[in-house]
């Protein structure tokens, strides 16, 4: 379970270090090496009111995600659906019951969802919306699934409608999950996104309009993203970063080192780094919060992992 609790706790690591930073251009940030939970003295923070090692939006919703998925034995969207939000109106699965951030286009869908849109369609309120408010907490999808390479991939398309149902965001999200299946297989970065390039292409043959976002995406070549919230800048991003990184500290420095969108970078490159490279600095773990209700919850997916596989 090493790599899986490596995955879950790199996701909110590196959501808590960006948080500080966000909306913050590159250059406008401290030295890479000075990024830490606590700013370096001078540095005015994106939230002053908000404590070191507090997660914020992306690691709230992959939680509310892993949750359902124990509880349910599924992927239940209804049931997810109404988690996010318990999130978004009561504050669960945040440190404090205090929602201090959220994305406009997952706002506007879990505003649709109160008047009674399913969740297979709120995420089409905002058609043509590409941000990363649904890459952003897929993880656990990989974290807990137990089926094919397929599913895993079909499933990853469902957990984005909720609030992001373009098929760009869908694929997005199966590509990031089936990285996270090769990482945890034990695969290095690059062998896993080679492999997950392979697989995505099989698992799309029968299904044009994937293989075409697929494509759009130019897997073949480098991977090169600027921190932004775009789902495909933040995804390329993570794998630009994860190429080069050679630790988990390095990898969420580089992803918050770009600027804008910092948190989420940070928490999508983390998720991956903490399951690749399983050394999450002591200081940075100690300075979370929450930690005892995220080791309940790694507990129920190891007994469940035990129970099923």
């Amino acid at each position: 379970m090493e790599r899986y609790a490596g995955g879950l706790w790199g996701l909110l690591v590196g959501d808590a270090l960006g948080v500080p930073y966000e909306f913050s251009f590159a250059d406008g940030l401290p030295p890479m090496e000075q990024i830490e939970m606590v700013p370096p003295e001078g540095y005015r923070k994106t939230y002053p009111g908000v404590p070191e090692g507090t997660w914020s939006d992306d690691g709230a919703q992959a939680l509310c995600l892993l949750d359902s998925l124990l509880e349910c034995d599924r992927l239940d969207l209804d049931d997810f659906a109404g988690r996010m939000l318990q999130w978004l109106e009561q504050g669960v699965w945040t440190p404090d019951g205090y929602v201090f951030d959220v994305g406009i286009q997952t706002e506007v869908s879990l505003e649709a969802l109160k008047q009674g849109v399913p969740p297979t369609k709120s995420g089409m309120t905002r058609r043509e919306g590409k941000g990363n408010g649904a890459l952003m907490r897929t993880l656990p999808l990989a974290l807990w699934h137990p089926g094919s390479d397929r599913e895993l991939v079909l499933d990853a398309h469902r957990q984005a409608l909720p609030t992001h149902g373009h098929a760009c965001n869908q694929v997005c999200c199966a590509w990031y999950c089936l990285t996270a299946r090769r990482l945890l297989e034990g695969c290095g970065f690059a062998e896993a996104l080679n492999r997950s390039v392979a697989g995505m292409r099989e698992i799309y043959r029968d299904m044009p309009e994937y293989a075409a976002e697929f494509e759009l995406l130019e897997p073949d070549k480098p991977m090169r993203g600027t921190g932004t919230g775009l789902v495909t800048d933040c995804l390329k991003s993570a794998f630009m970063i994860l190429l080069r990184a050679g630790s988990y500290e390095d990898a969420v420095r580089q992803a918050v080192a770009l600027g804008n969108d910092t948190d989420t970078t940070a928490s999508v490159t983390g998720g991956l780094a903490g399951i690749l490279f399983k050394d999450i600095p002591a200081r940075w773990m100690e300075t979370m919060r929450g930690r005892d209700a995220v080791d309940g919850l790694l507990k129920q997916l190891a007994r469940w992992r035990s129970a099923k596989l």
